[in-house]
């Protein structure tokens, strides 16, 4: 998955079937996921091990078969518990389900509108939801032909059975001062992405936000359970690992292009979030991809 930022604005799958799938192991530059948001909304099933994820003030720890159900602008990331996790996700766009449909017209409309709020989260134990979603990931993944209509139907299934068992909430107005410290939290996402390779104070990123630097970092830090310079590095590191398997760069110019001027100061950060060196962590990516062709 193409590291896009933290408002990851673009056009998912085909313009046709706008739904796109990931598979992500250990070896996936974004497997500890950094916080951002996008337009579509998003499932995610955990195959083994377990994940913990914020989705703006919520906090969930995620085991193998669970579900994860993200709307549209939930300000999201997370971590694995250890490296035997594995998660899939899918990104789709709701309208997509509106199309040359008028009998679910009106519920799908509510969920654009955040009139009907569904649940987050869903265990193994909903067997319905999950058989349901299973069906929808293997579809996806597998790609047979016909899928489209599997993975299509399964979507219409999936809020039907929301509505039956009534897994959602309606809007709930009380929100809305706890939204707009969200809107501002983005605002400083959004810097740190469009400006982590140059020099960012704590003073810029709380200016972004309409904060002030005190208040900022303990929201910010209740959000991310990180500093802000902290999660600095953090993402200029996720940037990094993206660059180093994909652009052909060295660890020096992948080290500037990241924000980082001293090549031993990004060689010490990126050993302290990835628990490597750069250069062994390109030899392992790469391994894993050649013993992958060979399977």
């Amino acid at each position: 998955m193409k590291h896009e930022g933290y408002n990851e604005f673009r056009q998912r799958g085909r313009f046709d079937f706008p739904i796109e799938f990931h598979a992500v192991t250990y070896h996936h530059p974004r497997y500890n996921m950094p916080y951002h948001w996008h337009i579509e909304y998003e499932l995610i099933r955990i195959l083994q091990g377990e994940y913990f994820f914020s989705l703006n003030e919520t906090e969930v720890q995620a085991k193998a078969g669970d579900i994860l159900f993200i709307s549209d602008g939930i300000v999201h990331g997370g971590y694995p518990k250890d490296s035997s996790c594995i998660y899939e996700c899918i990104v789709f766009d709701m309208n997509s389900l509106l199309k040359d449909n008028n009998i679910c017209k009106n519920s799908i409309q509510n969920i654009l509108e955040h009139n009907l709020l569904i649940n987050h989260y869903f265990t193994e134990e909903n067997d319905s939801i999950h058989q349901t979603i299973w069906n929808l990931f293997d579809a996806m993944s597998k790609q047979k032909n016909g899928y489209e209509f599997i993975v299509q139907g399964s979507l219409y299934h999936f809020i039907g059975l929301v509505l039956e068992q009534k897994h959602y909430a309606s809007k709930d107005q009380n929100l809305s001062g706890k939204y707009k410290h969200i809107k501002q939290l983005k605002q400083a996402f959004r810097l740190i992405d469009s400006s982590y390779a140059s020099a960012i104070s704590l003073e810029e990123m709380a200016n972004a936000a309409g904060l002030s630097p005190k208040y900022f970092c303990k929201f910010f830090q209740k959000m991310t359970h990180r500093t802000p310079i902290d999660y600095l590095n953090y993402y200029r590191v996720e940037c990094a690992c993206n660059k180093l398997t994909t652009s052909g760069l060295s660890v020096t110019e992948t080290a500037y292009e990241c924000g980082f001027n001293d090549l031993s100061y990004f060689i010490k950060t990126f050993k302290k979030y990835k628990s490597t060196t750069p250069n062994k962590y390109v030899a392992m990516i790469n391994a894993a991809k050649d013993d992958a062709i060979l399977k």
